[in-house]
């Protein structure tokens, strides 16, 4: 499990971006991929998984 915070969350196109806590990366996040709702500056918990341009938030929760 990785930590971040929600840089950037567009509902009604269904993406954004989360910036992880410890590496300053930021990862594409799709609606598809989370668990709970989420805007931006939330904190949250999520995992990798590899995606078509990269890696993905998945399993995205509000921590």
């Amino acid at each position: 499990m990785y930590t971040g915070t929600v840089k950037f969350f567009n509902d009604s196109k269904g993406f954004g971006f989360i910036k992880d806590q410890e590496s300053d990366k930021e990862y594409f996040v799709h609606v598809t991929g989370l668990v709970d709702e989420i805007r931006e500056n939330d904190r949250v918990t999520f995992d990798l998984q590899e995606g078509k341009k990269g890696l993905n938030a998945v399993n995205v929760k509000l921590s």
